[in-house]
């Protein structure tokens, strides 16, 4: 055992368990804004009375702060160091976070839009100097097992995420339903709209504070300058010599279409479920909070499997187990558009479990021998991870069509996750016939 993680996380006598442990917690705290997130889709959709497609601006805003961010962050961290870019991150994760509360007295949806901007440039830093921290904290013959292993922590932050706009976001907003809500007066409306809102921003005022606490823990922590010798910054040619790389081009397609699905099936199983549980009787409050339920207990599955997939990589290539995960996601994808009831529901947990390793998995492999280019490299891959602004507006738009073909639109929008598995699924399997055969 000790031999192990020795293999993981010392390399050339020096044991960096501390710094991994700081720099992992990371992970789980841009978890926790990932999946805080996505079900207030749908509750700004009723607490603004919109669409479920002007719902989904606050994806477009949340992971658009990723692509904006991406490179200038590497070019941050390329001056300073990691841990600056670190820093950074978390200094404006706690602004954005914090900006809610003059959001709400604003009432604009604008507003709450900036804050999630702001908010996310600040996981475009942490996400662009942790992954590639990470990948340095050991030898690079294990450096995709020691990055699975500290993504596994992610989605513990993620199902605190989840729990919270759960137990203390959805269940406690006013249960008139968005029908109800459409017939108030405007008075009526901005009353109930002022309720709901102080319930929606306590949560992100607490994380906001923790993340201070965060930073100051950071700041006066020593951390190692692993691959902070060169401060050059040569950015054209740079982002030509990695983007030459053929491997590397293709992860980064395979990452956009990777987190497309990700926020496509966290997102939606919202929608997905409300339906299911109303056909079965529910009234919708009570539908979204079992929906929400389900979506707990895919993460749990997802956690369960990434640390079943991080143990799998000692006896199986990480790009092939990528490529069998992917085809095991499409089959249940498969089973979501097609069951109508709670089948569709449990399918639809299931391929979290499938996507466990994927974007770990798909980081590693394309960073893969990039050196000091890896901080430029990661930040091509964080600017992928505008897929989940791009992808899921088009799904909203394919379910507000309320039924297509005679199906639930809502289970023919899951087309799209298909799709992106097959890209996924393709990039592993020939990564694995390239590097392994």
């Amino acid at each position: 055992m000790e031999k192990q993680q020795q293999s993981l996380i010392v390399k050339d006598g020096v044991n960096y368990l501390i710094p991994f442990i700081l720099v992992t917690f990371c992970f789980a705290l841009w978890g926790f804004a990932n999946d805080i997130t996505n079900p207030m889709v749908k509750a700004f959709s009723k607490i603004f009375r919109m669409s479920v497609t002007d719902g989904t601006l606050v994806q477009v805003a949340f992971y658009g702060g990723y692509f904006c961010m991406a490179f200038p962050a590497a070019i941050f961290i390329r001056k300073f160091s990691y841990k600056a870019g670190v820093l950074m991150g978390l200094g404006l994760y706690a602004t954005g976070a914090l900006l809610f509360f003059p959001a709400k007295a604003i009432g604009i949806y604008g507003c709450f839009l900036i804050a999630y901007f702001i908010m996310t440039c600040g996981l475009s830093f942490l996400e662009t100097s942790c992954n590639p921290y990470i990948l340095t904290m050991g030898p690079a013959e294990t450096a995709t097992r020691r990055l699975n292993m500290a993504q596994c922590f992610n989605p513990c932050g993620s199902i605190i995420g989840m729990f919270v706009a759960m137990s203390f976001i959805q269940a406690k907003l006013n249960p008139m339903s968005s029908d109800e809500r459409a017939l108030l007066s405007d008075t009526e409306f901005e009353a109930l709209k002022d309720a709901d809102l102080s319930v929606l921003i306590s949560p992100y005022l607490i994380i906001g504070l923790v993340i201070v606490g965060m930073l100051l823990l950071m700041r006066f922590t020593k951390m190692p300058k692993i691959g902070d010798a060169n401060h050059d910054i040569h950015f054209l040619v740079t982002i030509k010599r990695i983007f030459a790389l053929k491997y590397y081009r293709e992860g980064v397609i395979a990452q956009f279409f990777y987190v497309g699905a990700q926020i496509m099936c966290w997102t939606f199983i919202i929608q997905y479920g409300t339906r299911v549980f109303m056909a079965e009787g529910m009234d919708e409050q009570a539908a979204e909070v079992l929906s929400q339920r389900f979506n707990i207990f895919a993460m749990l599955f997802f956690i369960c499997s990434r640390f079943i997939a991080t143990f799998l990589m000692k006896y199986v290539k990480p790009a092939m187990l990528l490529a069998i995960f992917g085809v095991l996601a499409m089959v249940f994808t498969l089973g979501v558009i097609g069951f109508q009831d709670r089948l569709g529901m449990y399918c639809l947990v299931c391929v979290s479990g499938c996507m466990s390793l994927m974007f770990p998995t798909i980081y590693g492999i394309a960073l893969d021998g990039l050196g000091d280019d890896a901080k430029f490299g990661a930040a091509g891959l964080i600017m992928a991870i505008l897929g989940g602004s791009v992808l899921p507006p088009l799904q909203a738009m394919i379910i507000d069509e309320g039924t297509l073909m005679g199906m639930p639109a809502t289970n023919i929008s899951f087309v799209l996750p298909l799709i992106c598995f097959l890209v996924v699924t393709v990039y592993g399997y020939r990564i694995h016939i390239k590097k392994h055969l």
